[in-house]
Formats: structure tokens, C-alpha cells, sequence
């Protein structure tokens, strides 16, 4: 069994997804959260962070993740695991790190995952199912967002009119 991990980065209602690139193996020309292989001695949240790093350039803020869930396919020695994990923050902006594996990233709009070929049927509807963020990012990658040494938001285009109490998702 393959154990896999992939984060869902999510800002201004939409998800950053990776296209896999045509010439792969496993799953060819679809749309997935980015993500890879949880390594022997890793625990998913660092697999995770390394995944990020290595995929798109991004560290994350470990402590705004959590688990959503998890996707199963396959069976016997193709079958798969992924977990699948909700990012918060992260700091740095994604890029394409790893253009062998991906073709293209793009930002796609919550609403607008159902019509695109994604590795997982699931993948939209477990997307879908999170509560909107009111400010998802800190103040470090969003330069609209003057925060105090609090952490309350002010003068945030992104977050006018929210609780600025409120930062992660519940």
C-alpha cells in the first residue's frame, strides 16, 4: 500500500491544485491537491511539510494544519492511502518546484472543482465541505492585511467586515 499526503492551501475561496503531467504513471493528466509519499520514519505532518517545501516552494505553519480526512483507491499492492490536510498559513508564495512531476498549478475556485478531471472523485466534495475562511493567511504573505502586535487585523480588504478573533479554520 502507498501512504500518501496532500495539503489543500486554500485563500479567497479557492484551492490550489497541481496538474499532473501527462507522462506519469499514476494518475496522468489530472488535477490534485499537491502532496507525495509519507517516507519511512515520517509522521503525514512531516511528510507534509516537506512535500510543500519541495513541491511548491512553501513552508508551512505547522501548527494551522489539520487532518481532514483521508481517500482510499486501488487495491492490493496498487492500493493507496492519502491524507488529506487543511493548511492555514504557510509563508513564501507557491511556485512550480517540481515541473517533472506537475505541468501546471493554478488557484481554481471552491465552486469550481466539480467540473474538472481531479484524481479523486471525493477530492471537490471534502474541498467543498470546509467553512470559508474569513482571513485564512497572516499578515506576512498578505500585504492588504496590517495586522498589530496582537494579530488583529485592520484595514484588511480580504478580511473587511470579519471577526478578526477568528484566523484558522475550526
Amino acid at each position: 500500500m502507498h501512504v500518501v499526503v496532500t495539503g489543500a492551501l486554500i485563500e479567497n475561496g479557492a484551492v490550489l491544485l497541481v496538474h499532473r503531467s501527462p507522462t506519469r504513471r499514476a494518475y496522468p493528466d489530472l488535477w490534485d491537491l499537491p502532496g507525495g509519499h509519507v517516507e519511512a520514519g515520517e509522521s503525514e505532518l512531516q511528510a507534509l511539510a516537506r512535500e510543500m517545501r519541495e513541491e511548491l516552494g512553501v513552508h508551512i505553519v505547522a501548527e494551522s494544519s489539520s487532518r481532514l480526512g483521508a481517500l482510499h483507491a486501488g487495491s492490493g499492492d496498487d492500493a493507496v492511502h492519502v491524507g488529506v490536510w487543511q493548511i492555514g498559513d504557510w509563508v513564501g508564495s507557491p511556485t512550480n518546484r517540481a515541473p517533472d512531476e506537475h505541468d501546471d498549478i493554478a488557484w481554481v475556485g471552491i465552486s469550481e472543482l466539480g467540473g474538472l478531471p481531479l484524481v479523486h472523485g471525493d477530492l471537490a466534495a471534502l474541498v467543498r465541505s470546509l467553512p470559508e475562511p474569513e482571513c485564512a493567511r497572516s499578515h506576512s504573505d498578505v500585504t492588504d492585511c496590517n495586522q498589530d502586535d496582537r494579530g488583529t487585523k485592520a484595514d484588511c480588504r480580504a478580511c473587511a467586515g470579519t471577526d478578526s478573533s477568528s484566523m484558522w479554520w475550526d
